[in-house]
């Protein structure tokens, strides 16, 4: 009976559940039918108008409109909408999951890209984001020819993107105090306050002033003196056309444009490796400079001197201008992001030197403010993009012995390597496949993968040569290869390359070859050698780092110009189509960033506050048509620089008196008004080189390698790295203070304490500052104090009267000026004070003497001495 009613069970069961089964799929069926028609009646009741128009409007259209939007992602019409940024496409109609939009504003995109980001804009609530998920499930419908943001984006252009125009030179009430055409735009605007011009300053602190301004060096007394006796009208000008053929003149003025392209002598980071043939760029500009080489020439040499037809060395030479930027050959470091790192410097270098904009702010997004975009900044970071560092030979006078000796080295050297040279370049073959192998398959091996990144970090260290130089050897075909290439890569292969086969090298006595080729290039010197670039053969695409990082690459880019300036109408664009875009008639941006620029040394300040910045948030400038006049000038009387220099320092304007004006200092507080001159603290390097100068022992050698004059061996020891200090000897010990070597962690102390910048960042501006530590600087330094003594032996020496006419001659020599009553009174009676109370050093320094460096050592502390007035 129970067996039955089991069999009987059994058989219901069997029917029962495939008709279940049925039942439930067909249940489930239509719960996803019915669903589908909810998600359909759903989409077709989203209105764009009503529904989707709003939230772009309220959360999308100040960033991704129609007017420069945010990653070039723009949200203004279905067309830009549905193309996409630099992340690529962002909305695909229909697939609402796969549309990169929907993960943004949501928060579940990959990346954690959350959209709008904090801080911009309020998040889009659930409803919102629902709304934009149906509304791409239907398909992105969007109106036609509706482009949203047309009028809410306008924006009057910026007064630094119109064009150059040569304004009419204003009429003036006081023509007579006019001396050229800058005046007048001056005396304008004051006439207009109802302000009058300061008068002029004395002719003794009118030499002092020029000469300082124009060489960085005091005028001796004689200088003064001659200048003083010559009454006519001309005199002024002929002091200062001598002053401008001056090679002091170069010395001075290269100071401010390495301080633009942050010149140093080492490569940065933590190892901060010596770089020895850095001074050639340094000399480059000098010598740019002192031979007036025009403006338009000098920014082509330096940005693509090595494209021009037929380049010359010098040409070529001036690339160094490229070779600023730091390297990193720390272990571990990844050798593409310090590459990136380099490009990157040198765009924002070419952005700031010749357009001041602050392009860095558009590696990661648009510009918040000028009309830049983050596409853009990777445009112009395209035409760097295919430059790699290398040295050239650029032979120096005198090294004509070594150029003959070329053929007799290379004979000599290839005589070693002759009977090795069948199995050398088999295993030097072998050796260079497995690199270049690695180069692409780092996972392969974590040894050759060592070795690759060991090349890209140590090459040419010590040396000065292009850091990834070796590399880009390794990568081209041995035909292609140079003479020199030829040699470095199988000199590099000797001293490293073992992994390829230990063995092998051991059987071919290959460390025994790399010693005897090492002796010959002691035995022949190889010609000078030079910091320049040259282009790739085979450049890497370009692309936008997205949030800029290189790691993330967008949208691939070429070599343009922004749209907001004139553009490059040309294809396949280089490093030399940029360097002359930018001083071209068209670019309005070059001429007034540079007039402005030096215009600011003379004045402490530019005519445009904001030298490094142009832009929408930079300062208006004070006399907005003397800076286009100067600008319109300079370039059309052929970017001569010192004609400008010229014009401002015979102006009027330059020669005024530098006395405070209290009736107006209220009105006019930072003297934009220009109603009179300025007192400036000396750059530091001119600090240094005056109280040389004054004391005689100043040496007057020109150009060539850096030289360590004294300072505490701390300094260096505080960075991290080998360098030393080795204090130079002889006359090497008292050159000035351009020639004095740069270590980027850490620079020379002196000129750090006087505002010398950052040699790792562009300065576009010095600080001046007024510290107890400079004082104490001045009266405790070994230079100083060695200046102090040789300035007191110098006015024994050479003034051979009483104390007073002594006084007199030292206060000639340190401020080109007679003492006043007072001022001779109270250095008598100090110098009566340290006679008294002095002992004579037997065989060392007389009585005289020790109270004459103390007198000495007080005009050199002197607020006037470290001061151009």
């Amino acid at each position: 009976m129970r067996d039955r009613f089991a069999a009987r069970r059994f058989r219901i069961l069997n029917f029962s559940l495939p008709v279940c089964l049925v039942l439930l799929l067909s249940l489930t069926l239509l719960s996803a039918e019915k669903k589908r028609d909810t998600q359909k009646k759903e989409a077709d009741s989203i209105s764009f108008a009503r529904d989707i128009q709003p939230i772009l409007e309220a959360h999308c259209l100040n960033c991704h409109g129609l007017e420069k939007p945010e990653s070039s992602f723009s949200l203004s019409s279905r067309k830009s909408a549905l193309l996409g940024g630099n992340y690529g496409t962002a909305i695909v109609p229909g697939k609402p999951k796969q549309s990169p939009l929907i993960q943004m504003i949501s928060g579940t995109h990959q990346d954690e890209i959350v959209m709008p980001p904090e801080g911009e804009g309020e998040r889009l609530s659930e409803k919102e984001i629902a709304a934009i998920r149906l509304w791409i499930q239907a398909g992105a419908v969007w109106p036609e020819n509706l482009v949203l943001g047309e009028k809410t984006r306008e924006r009057e252009q910026h007064w630094a993107f119109q064009p150059i125009v040569n304004p009419a030179l204003p009429t003036v009430q006081n023509e007579r105090w006019c001396k050229n055409e800058i005046d007048r735009f001056i005396l304008k605007r004051l006439e207009d306050e109802k302000i009058s011009p300061s008068p002029a300053a004395d002719k003794t602190t009118l030499i002092r002033r020029v000469t300082l301004d124009l060489t960085g060096l005091p005028p001796t007394p004689a200088e003064v003196d001659q200048f003083l006796n010559d009454s006519s009208p001309e005199a002024y000008g002929r002091l200062v056309d001598r002053l401008l053929a001056s090679p002091r003149f170069g010395e001075k003025w290269a100071r401010q444009w390495l301080d633009l392209c942050h010149y140093a002598d080492s490569d940065g980071y933590l190892t901060d490796a010596v770089r020895p043939h850095a001074w050639r760029y340094r000399d480059w500009v000098v010598n740019s400079l002192n031979e007036n080489k025009p403006f338009d020439q000098f920014t082509i040499e330096q940005l693509a001197g090595d494209l021009l037809p037929e380049t010359t060395f010098a040409q070529h030479e001036g690339t160094g201008f490229l070779r600023q930027t730091l390297s990193n050959r720390e272990g571990g470091a990844d050798l593409e992001e310090f590459r990136v790192n380099k490009v990157v410097d040198r765009t924002k270098l070419m952005g700031t030197i010749w357009l001041g904009l602050t392009l860095d702010c558009c590696r990661c997004h648009n510009h918040k403010y000028d009309p830049i975009t983050q596409k853009e900044f990777y445009q112009f970071y395209a035409f760097f993009n295919s430059a790699y560092e290398v040295n050239i030979d650029a032979p120096l006078a005198g090294e004509q012995k070594r150029l003959e000796q070329q053929a007799e080295y290379q004979q000599k050297r290839q005589a070693l390597i002759d009977p090795l040279r069948e199995p050398l370049e088999k295993l030097q073959r072998e050796w260079e496949q497995k690199m270049l192998h690695a180069a692409s398959h780092l996972a392969e091996d974590h040894h050759w993968a060592r070795a690759w990144e060991v090349m890209g970090l140590i090459w040419g260290v010590g040396t000065g040569e292009g850091q990834q130089e070796g590399l880009e050897i390794l990568k081209m075909q041995p035909e292609q290869r140079s003479q020199r290439q030829r040699d470095d890569l199988l000199d590099y292969f000797l001293g490293r390359g073992q992994l390829v086969n230990s063995n092998r090298f051991k059987e071919l006595k290959l460390g025994e070859l790399a010693r005897k080729l090492g002796e010959l290039r002691k035995e022949y010197p190889a010609v000078s050698r030079a910091p320049a670039v040259r282009e790739l053969q085979a450049p890497p695409q370009a692309f936008v780092h997205l949030r800029g990082s290189f790691q993330a690459p967008g949208i691939p880019v070429e070599p343009a110009t922004p749209e907001f300036l004139p553009t490059l109408q040309k294809k396949n664009q280089s490093r030399l189509d940029l360097a002359r875009w930018l001083v071209s008639n068209d670019n309005p941006l070059t001429a007034r960033v540079t007039v402005n620029r030096i215009w600011q040394e003379y004045f402490g300040q530019g005519l445009v506050v904001s030298s490094d910045d142009f832009g929408t948030q930079g300062d208006q400038p004070s006399h907005p048509q003397l800076l286009d006049w100067l600008a319109y000038h300079f370039r059309s009387r052929g970017w001569n620089v010192k004609d400008l220099h010229r014009m401002i320092v015979t102006s009027a304007t330059y020669r005024q008196s530098s006395r405070m004006r209290p009736d107006i200092h209220q009105k006019d507080p930072s003297n934009r008004l220009l109603s009179h001159q300025v007192s400036l603290r000396l750059p530091a390097e001119t600090v240094r080189d005056q109280a040389l100068a004054v004391s005689g022992l100043l040496t007057e050698k020109r150009g060539g390698p850096c030289v360590r004059p004294p300072q505490p061996d701390s300094v260096v020891m505080e960075a991290f790295g080998y360098n030393t200090w080795e204090v130079s000897t002889g006359d090497d010990r008292y050159r000035r203070g351009l020639y004095t070597l740069i270590l980027r962690t850490s620079p020379y102390a002196q000129s750090v304490i006087f505002d010398a910048p950052n040699p790792s960042q562009t300065c576009s501006r010095r600080d001046r500052s007024n510290t107890p530590l400079q004082a104490l600087t001045l009266l405790n330094d070994p230079v100083f104090f060695e200046a102090a003594r040789n300035l007191a032996q110098r006015v024994l020496k050479e003034q051979q009267g009483d104390l007073e006419d002594q006084l007199q001659y030292a206060f000639r020599l340190c401020l080109s000026r007679e003492p006043q009553e007072q001022e001779v009174a109270r250095l008598k009676l100090l110098y009566q004070q340290e006679l008294n109370q002095s002992e004579a050093t037997e065989g060392k320094i007389s009585k005289e003497e020790a109270a004459w460096t103390v007198v000495a050592s007080v005009l050199l502390n002197l607020h006037e001495f470290i001061t151009r007035d």
